[in-house]
């Protein structure tokens, strides 16, 4: 193993295999692995463990934007720079998505065309279901729909692929593609 991109879970993990298939490549047979950490918070055992206090290999990563202190900390106590910002972090390699994953993916494709994913698979029904209860109900479709991916244990981790999948190559999110483009 060359590089290890550490990811917060493991719906993050298969977005980020799929998009690497999805481009021709092949992470393992590349010496890259791509390793769900359950949780931010854990990420600084990782750091120490592959970084450069440890098998010193090429670290990257992705986390969710109210994440990103836990991870700038662990940089920061891991030997790979001090005060990091932003700007900084993607430099070493970690990416900030703009809440989430699904956030992330969802404004890339736009409402209309998440829903038409959620028709190809059978859960537009649920989804309009889910936009009428009370909590919901006047909400932005976009917001709407984060939620709903969030709401049941595997959407999370079924969407992200499907989304990718109805993406052109040229709007797939920074983030996503900067994380794969650090470890190529």
């Amino acid at each position: 193993m060359r590089a290890v991109v550490l990811v917060e879970g493991i719906s993050d993990q298969a977005a980020l295999l799929h998009l690497a298939a999805r481009q021709g490549r092949e992470l393992e047979a590349e010496g890259v692995a791509v390793l769900p950490i359950g949780g931010a918070q854990a990420i600084g055992k990782f750091v120490e463990r592959y970084g450069p206090r440890g098998e010193a290999l090429t670290l990257a990563g992705l986390c969710d934007a109210a994440e990103e202190r836990h991870f700038r900390r662990a940089l920061e106590r891991g030997g790979l720079g001090s005060d990091l910002d932003r700007a900084a972090m993607e430099r070493l390699g970690f990416y900030v998505c703009e809440a989430d994953l699904e956030d992330e993916l969802i404004r890339a494709l736009g409402g209309r065309a998440v829903e038409d994913v959620l028709e190809e698979q059978g859960d537009l029904g649920s989804f309009r279901t889910f936009q009428q209860q009370p909590a919901w109900r006047g909400r932005g479709v976009e917001a709407q729909l984060r939620r709903y991916m969030h709401s049941a244990d595997r959407r999370n981790t079924r969407y992200p692929p499907l989304l990718l999948d109805a993406l052109a190559s040229d709007r797939v999110p920074r983030p996503l593609a900067r994380v794969l483009a650090h470890v190529a």
